[in-house]
């Protein structure tokens, strides 16, 4: 990855009116650690070689990453992606801003990062692009730019458990973004109910690239002997149930097997030490390209979750990830996997998924990838649905 100089930044042209320019606000940066956002992002950019993309990544948090423990992230401004980053080349740009003191003390940072996204779209010749909002804070973007706008939703934060000013400063970004797009696309049909009350909304599922995950790999050298369970995803307290992991974790280690977590840890660190002292093992974020390995070579895949309104909001991706592998899953009742036939995903309460995954362990069957339902979709078929959305969104004034 490289910084982005004067030099690399294209000057404005003739062929302005050739280009698609897009704006992407994710809620996660663009790393080895692929999510929704990067993966049509990455499909659209393929398929489209008229398109430039500024991929702007949440602010850099400095107080933040010192509340829990983390060490600072250093801010990477702007900089050019690659096709080692899985873009190609000249055609995306990957933007962190720094967000240097909390809100209650620099009330106006929002609207200040969101003049410098418009003068780096400028500096980049993006005089009238496309803003696709996932982080809800882009509606500050939008203000700022008036620019033809999407809005992807993920997450239902209104759901989340937060302070009362934040959730109420997150309620008025969402109208905005709600009253001012174009267009709306939701992730999860518990979303297409409650977002698409108030405006037409269209639904665009999560995916998976079935090809990779159903070629067989070597099993990944850091993984135990013994026998194990994986979960694969963000370590995020807003969706893992921490005491079920403690259960599992016990419970596993008292067979001589182990639970495997893959994926970044947003725990706090006295959350992470109790997992460890559990049994578990927290092996961290692990490129995209190698998590169909921890998945292949699982006694089970486990989706130890927290079951409230936020989580029925989303639509994971490990469903589609764990369904194309095919090999066993036993989940607690959350959206998505309790919609599954048993066949597919054996679900259990917190209280219970301990022991229904050390039945599931003692199960005899073969290894590596199983059978896999004909229904998972595919990434390609899901670029194609925010490749027409993008369209309408153009041909608004």
């Amino acid at each position: 990855m490289s910084a982005v100089t004067r030099e690399t930044v294209p000057p404005a042209g003739r062929d302005d009116d050739l280009r698609r320019d897009l704006v992407v606000l994710s809620l996660e940066p663009w790393d080895e650690v692929w999510r929704r956002n990067q993966h049509l992002v990455a499909g659209l950019l393929a398929t489209d070689p008229s398109l430039r993309v500024l991929f702007v990544e949440p602010p850099v948090d400095h107080l933040h990453d010192l509340r829990r423990g983390a060490s600072p992230t250093l801010g990477r401004r702007l900089r050019r992606l690659g096709p080692d980053d899985g873009a190609p080349e000249g055609r995306a740009w990957a933007y962190r801003p720094t967000k240097w003191l909390p809100r209650r003390l620099d009330p106006a940072g929002d609207d200040r990062r969101a003049r410098g996204v418009a003068r780096v779209a400028r500096r980049l010749g993006m005089a009238d692009p496309v803003l696709w909002v996932n982080d809800p804070d882009g509606a500050a973007v939008l203000r700022a730019t008036g620019w033809r706008a999407l809005y992807d939703v993920t997450d239902d934060w209104l759901q989340a458990v937060r302070e009362p000013a934040e959730h109420e400063r997150v309620r008025a970004a969402e109208q905005v973004l709600v009253e001012r797009c174009a267009e709306v696309v939701v992730c999860s049909p518990t979303l297409a109910r409650t977002k698409g009350a108030a405006r037409p909304v269209t639904l665009l599922t999560n995916a998976v690239d079935v090809d990779a995950y159903r070629t067989p790999v070597p099993r990944p050298a850091d993984l135990p002997d013994e026998d194990y369970a994986v979960y694969v995803g963000t370590l995020h307290p807003d969706r893992l149930d921490v005491d079920a992991c403690l259960r599992l974790a016990t419970h596993l280690r008292a067979t001589g097997a182990r639970l495997v977590l893959v994926g970044p840890p947003l725990l706090d660190a006295l959350d992470v030490t109790r997992l460890e002292a559990a049994g578990a093992l927290l092996l961290g974020a692990r490129p995209a390209a190698l998590v169909p390995g921890y998945l292949q070579h699982a006694g089970a895949l486990v989706v130890p979750h927290v079951v409230d309104e936020f989580t029925d909001s989303l639509d994971p991706i490990k469903l589609y990830e764990y369904l194309a592998v095919g090999r066993p899953v036993v989940s607690t009742p959350v959206a998505g996997f309790r919609d599954q036939p048993a066949d597919r995903v054996t679900t259990a309460s917190a209280q219970n998924l301990a022991d229904a995954v050390v039945r599931v362990l003692a199960e005899p069957r073969p290894a590596g990838v199983g059978p896999a339902p004909a229904d998972v979709p595919r990434w390609s078929d899901r670029v194609q649905e925010m490749a027409a959305v993008l369209a309408r969104v153009r041909a608004t004034r």
